[in-house]
């Protein structure tokens, strides 16, 4: 049996003491010796121990979820994993086959082979890019801040897949009771938890696997598109992750597009950015997209024959999305953003575009025609200064032939071309979403993190302004 340094020592004082007595009187001498040895003993009894070796350890380590934890609602199937279904049901431009593969992921896009390297292509997939609901659902429920109790919680996460919900009806002849009938009845089913009702959902939060606007259907009845999910009462106070938020909404928040790309660890993040820094560019910008007359301010069109006429002299790439399928991606798509310095990205049929996203991950800076499209949408994401990623041509101009896109890209210098490009791969990690982590700090981690920030201020200003409030007898 072990014991301590100092139960030790004090075993041999004591020792000592009754030695003393025993010996004081008839050996003097000796005594002598052995009260200096005891002096010796009480002062190292009373020096304090050397502190224990420095140890490095690995964020996971000492992350003790400061910021707070959180709670994953348990929800009847019908609001998540019953809406996946099949192709059948969710089929009308087949971008949503397999959107639930893989945990949202995708299969491997084996198309890619002999374009990323052999070792990456395992982490390249066909992913949907609306799978974001089924990404976070799947990473929420290992997530390290995970609480099993709810009394415990910072934050409270409804697992409601509502992108799939309205996505059934978006393409068919429905009624806006069919396309809203989930979401009713996802607000019965809360109203009914005791920690919505503590709180009225105000820390609780979705995420949405489409954009904001397909959930904020007009009141004027020929305005059929979308539900009114996010009009209901009840969700005014719930935080939104969305892949395109709505302006001057502080409740909605945006984060990433998810893309093909999902490292499983640091060494696939560092490995694909020396591939994308040292690529052999050789043309000056490309674009991937169809032309989209039936689009308000629709410069794609004009994008397109621009690109096409540029494309004799290897100046620009072009893929249209009227002949190629760009849903989910495609070995065209990612020969054309590897092999050129800029992509051109106008907005789709909203403000945002996947597109952006998969050109900042081929290592291509992104050249916006309307600041919406990025700057005002992923504030946790990218840089405050988007003139250090991006270049900025404002639509009115390329529309009326004031600006040439050529010309403005030209006049880039090769340095400035550079830095810009090295911001893009800086920031590459952050708008991935990584293989179960891997220990990155990527998108899904950043917007949870972001998550917990907000509500635990929330919560400790509320906790100030009662104290401040309390009634002084």
């Amino acid at each position: 049996m072990f014991t301590s340094k100092k139960s030790r020592t004090f075993q041999i004082i004591s020792n000592i003491f009754h030695l003393i007595h025993s010996q004081i009187t008839s050996h003097p001498r000796i005594s002598l010796f052995i009260f200096s040895l005891l002096l010796v003993q009480i002062l190292i009894f009373c020096s304090p121990s050397p502190p224990p070796p420095t140890v490095s350890l690995p964020p996971s380590l000492y992350d003790k979820c400061n910021e707070g934890k959180v709670y994953v609602y348990e929800l009847p199937t019908m609001f998540n994993s019953d809406l996946v279904g099949t192709c059948d049901d969710l089929d009308p431009w087949h971008w949503q086959c397999g959107v639930a593969t893989n945990g949202g992921y995708g299969l491997i896009a084996t198309e890619l082979a002999g374009i990323v390297p052999e070792n990456l292509l395992q982490v390249w997939h066909r992913t949907n890019q609306f799978s974001s609901e089924i990404i976070f659902h799947n990473r929420i429920l290992k997530h390290k801040c995970r609480t099993m109790e709810p009394e415990s919680a910072t934050v409270f996460y409804i697992p409601f897949y509502a992108g799939l919900a309205v996505g059934k009806y978006l393409f068919a002849d429905s009624t806006n009771e069919e396309r809203d009938f989930h979401a009713v009845k996802l607000i019965e089913w809360v109203q009914m938890q005791p920690y919505w009702r503590r709180s009225n959902g105000s820390d609780h939060v979705i995420v949405l696997g489409r954009i904001t606007w397909d959930f904020r259907r007009l009141t004027d009845p020929g305005k059929r598109w979308g539900s009114t999910f996010l009009n209901m009462p009840e969700m005014q106070t719930v935080t939104r992750l969305s892949i395109e938020r709505a302006p001057g909404d502080d409740h909605d928040v945006g984060i990433p597009y998810p893309t093909g790309f999902h490292p499983r660890s640091i060494a696939d993040i560092e490995a694909w950015q020396n591939f994308v820094r040292n690529y052999n560019r050789t043309s000056l910008f490309t674009f991937v997209g169809a032309a989209r007359d039936d689009v308000g301010d629709d410069i794609r069109g004009l994008l397109l024959r621009t690109c096409r006429n540029e494309s004799l002299s290897g100046t620009c790439r072009v893929v249209d999305c009227a002949v190629t399928p760009c849903a989910n991606g495609s070995s065209a798509i990612m020969e054309s953003l590897l092999g050129s310095e800029f992509c051109l990205q106008p907005r789709g049929d909203s403000f945002t575009r996947r597109s952006v996203f998969d050109c900042m991950i081929a290592g291509a800076v992104p050249v916006l025609f309307w600041t919406r499209t990025m700057y005002d949408q992923y504030e946790w994401y990218l840089p405050e200064e988007p003139e250090s990623y991006s270049v900025f041509i404002d639509h009115d101009d390329v529309s009326a032939g004031k600006k040439s896109i050529k010309e403005v890209l030209e006049n880039c210098s090769k340095e400035d071309v550079k830095k810009m490009r090295e911001r893009v791969i800086e920031i590459i990690p952050k708008i991935v979403y990584s293989d179960d982590n891997g220990g990155m700090k990527d998108a899904f981690e950043i917007a949870v993190d972001g998550v917990m920030r907000r509500f635990k201020a929330e919560s400790d200003q509320r906790r100030q302004e009662s104290e401040v409030n309390v009634p002084v007898n």
